[in-house]
């Protein structure tokens, strides 16, 4: 602990007593900062990251798995007879394709075989089959379509609505809307893939022109660190309190002096806001991320009760399910403690050897993995919050920046799709053991092209899920009242129970 704030009892800027003016003048560590928040918050005042009750809907929270590089629909949950019936034959379109790497050689039948599963008798390939104790919480969309063929791009506009840069996350726009369900743990919590960031990084996750406070904050499950510069690093311990004191009141001059010519400034707000959050979070990200602490029963259902592991260097299935279930699990604790929405990555964007669903190369070495890891992990936290009653105010999103062809590329591999992918989303809401929207008989483009479906129609029905017209979540911004949505979007009714 730092020294009193008694200490600076004299100092002449304490000449005022609001919380703001508090942080800003006083040279306090992050734990008087946390205190001084809690003692002095009003008990009838609203903050802007308070919680907003929904206008209607009846979910809470939200999870969005991302699988950064392009799952293949085909080989994964759209099953397609007339692939296996024509493989190895030459790819007619009955158009012309430009195809991202030319990736048009033969049809390429389904690299694993399907079988039907749950009461619904949903078909999912061998990798996926875990997904079978679930697939009637699950409802599958086979008609997604994406605007790009470009992973940057693809992948901005699933996490934030735009193609371009510079725009708010989903999971920002939802802890703008509704605010916070704890005082001591973020909103938005990211947890990326455990060998790096998937395509953009922060921006997938950034709040743009939102209040800074709405950003994702990434944490790493399992790690010695799982939350960057929340304590000392332990190359600082040469420094003292003394010094650190000093550091603090220079810092609270400057912010003053920052401060004077503007009133109400939000990213000077922000910055305070998430001093008060880091200093809360000292005592509760360490609680919340002692996976070790969960019983044994649940370690086992998750694949973790083999100890911890060091970080993979290569894909393979045990790897993967372990560190893929371990983000599940961490998921889960913080869904328990308030946290409002939760990324979680499967892939990076390191190129080569490929650690991500980019399967260019080689779809049964990639996909193998990553598929049986993250159907595992997805299984048992479905389960999990479903024992738990937490699976009906919960909405789940699966999603990819796009799809892949049903032609082959080298013989193995398989090229981008961006003219049909596949989603599923589950609980909160969510009728179960159903599919909207078809693919062709191929794989290659919607069945029925006039009507696909689009991500402003996953974010507007997820949105309404959670009570939130997505037409009226709005912010000004450079003259234009912006949404998630843009100009788009419909509520996918045919999704709600």
């Amino acid at each position: 602990m730092h020294s009193s704030p008694f200490h600076h009892a004299q100092h002449p800027a304490f000449t005022r007593t609001s919380r703001r003016d508090f942080l800003w003048q006083s040279g306090l560590g992050l734990g008087g900062i946390a205190l001084a928040s809690l003692c002095a918050r009003d008990a009838h005042a609203q903050t802007p990251a308070a919680p907003r009750p929904p206008q209607f809907g009846r979910a809470k929270r939200v999870v969005q798995f991302f699988m950064a590089g392009a799952a293949s629909h085909l080989d994964l949950f759209d099953f397609k007879p007339a692939l296996i019936q024509h493989d190895g034959k030459s790819s007619d379109f009955g158009e012309p394709v430009e195809a991202f790497q030319n990736g048009l050689g033969p049809w390429l039948k389904p690299v694993w075989e399907f079988k039907p599963q749950g009461q619904c008798g949903k078909p999912l390939s061998e990798p996926v089959a875990a997904l079978g104790s679930v697939v009637d919480q699950m409802a599958f969309i086979h008609n997604m379509v994406s605007k790009s063929g470009v992973h940057s791009a693809a992948t901005l506009l699933q996490a934030t609505g735009f193609q371009l840069p510079g725009f708010p996350g989903a999971g920002c726009w939802v802890s703008y809307g509704m605010g916070s369900l704890n005082d001591n743990l973020p909103t938005f919590v990211v947890m990326p893939d455990h060998r790096g960031y998937g395509s953009n990084g922060v921006k997938n996750w950034d709040s743009a022109f939102l209040p800074a406070e709405h950003s994702g904050t990434v944490l790493y499950p399992g790690t010695e660190n799982p939350v960057a510069n929340l304590f000392p690093h332990k190359a600082g311990s040469f420094l003292t309190q003394q010094a650190d004191t000093d550091a603090r009141s220079l810092l609270a001059s400057l912010n003053r002096t920052h401060a004077q010519p503007r009133e109400g400034d939000p990213r000077l707000e922000g910055r305070i806001r998430s001093y008060e959050l880091a200093a809360r979070m000292q005592l509760a990200a360490p609680e919340a991320l002692g996976l070790q602490k969960e019983p044994a029963h649940v370690l086992k259902r998750y694949g973790l009760d083999g100890g911890q592991r060091e970080w993979p260097k290569e894909i393979n299935d045990a790897e993967e399910s372990f560190f893929f279930a371990q983000k599940c699990l961490a998921a889960r604790r913080l869904l328990e403690r308030g946290v409002r929405f939760i990324q979680i990555w499967s892939g990076n964007d390191n190129g080569f050897p490929r650690r991500n669903w980019d399967s260019h190369e080689d779809v049964r070495r990639d996909h193998g993995p990553l598929a049986t890891g993250m159907a595992r992990g997805c299984a048992a936290f479905i389960e999990d919050l479903r024992e738990r009653g937490l699976l009906e105010d919960t909405v789940i999103l699966w999603t990819t920046e796009f799809g892949r062809m049903p032609s082959s590329q080298g013989g193995k591999g398989r090229d981008h799709n961006p003219f049909v992918f596949t989603n599923w989303l589950c609980g909160g809401g969510i009728r179960g053991g159903i599919t909207h929207g078809e693919s062709d008989q191929w794989g290659y483009k919607p069945l029925d092209r006039k009507n696909p479906t689009l991500v402003y129609d996953v974010h507007a029905t997820i949105l309404h899920l959670l009570g939130i017209d997505h037409t009226q979540l709005t912010i000004r911004h450079n003259g234009i009242d912006r949404r998630l949505t843009d100009v788009h979007g419909h509520v996918i009714s045919p999704l709600l129970a």
